[in-house]
């Protein structure tokens, strides 16, 4: 049975009005925001009357949003016990990475072989501004500016459903992320890992690029192997 780290207080959650849909599927969307975005830790405990209270709704509604995050694992609902933000798991993290690094690998390699001087410009831009956010020291700019470099390189292949996969597959990684970010110089590294996947891109360099993604990728993961043997309360395993 999980167990709750100390209290904190009500979680932070963005308001309903952020986000679209149906009562059920907005609580969901700011529920599984804060979830992801470490707004609520690991292990802590989610009360529902709480959430209700936040986020101004009934109770169904985010009994509905609670049962959609158990469905994807970011919660675990223990029978007189109550809702529990789920902790990382490495074996989670390993699986998606390893299928993300598919599919990207793969993108990296066919964008390389065909991208416009438009999608030359795209990157060009991302990483000025991912630049920017490492200068002023700014980790979240920096985390949404590298989620938008590795869109839009899936964006480039043409293939309509690649970046949605590459969410899906990356949901839990994505989470165990934000613990690394904050790293000192992780944020400057991921940006020189970044130039490297472009430069080679712009050479029109398809197993360069896949060489400099694939180290890129393989980063995190090492870190965060480490990361669970300093901090084993956030992990499950």
């Amino acid at each position: 049975m999980p167990v709750a780290l100390p209290r904190q207080a009500s979680p932070p959650l963005r308001p309903l009005a952020a986000f679209r849909g149906s009562l059920a599927q907005r609580a969901y969307g700011s529920l599984r925001e804060a979830i992801l975005e470490l707004a609520v830790q690991p292990g802590s405990r989610l009360r529902k009357g709480e959430v209700c209270e936040a986020l101004g709704v009934s109770r169904s509604p985010v009994a509905e949003a609670v049962a959609r995050l158990q469905a994807e694992r970011l919660v675990d609902v223990v029978p007189q016990a109550g809702t529990f933000v789920a902790r990382l798991s490495m074996d989670e993290v390993r699986e998606g990475a390893f299928l993300r690094e598919a599919i990207e690998l793969a993108a990296v390699e066919a964008v390389a072989g065909s991208v416009t001087e438009a999608g030359l410009a795209e990157l060009a831009r991302s990483l000025r501004v991912q630049e920017a956010m490492v200068a002023a020291g700014d980790e979240a700019g920096f985390y949404a500016a590298d989620a938008a470099m590795h869109e839009a390189l899936l964006d480039l292949t043409g293939h309509r459903r690649a970046a949605e996969l590459a969410r899906t597959a990356w949901v839990h990684v994505d989470r165990a992320r934000r613990l690394v970010l904050p790293q000192p110089g992780r944020i400057a590294e991921s940006l020189g890992e970044h130039r490297a996947v472009v430069a080679a891109v712009v050479a029109r360099d398809g197993e360069g690029a896949r060489r400099a993604m694939r180290h890129h990728l393989g980063q995190l993961v090492r870190r965060l192997e480490a990361l669970a043997a300093e901090r084993p309360e956030l992990f499950s395993d």
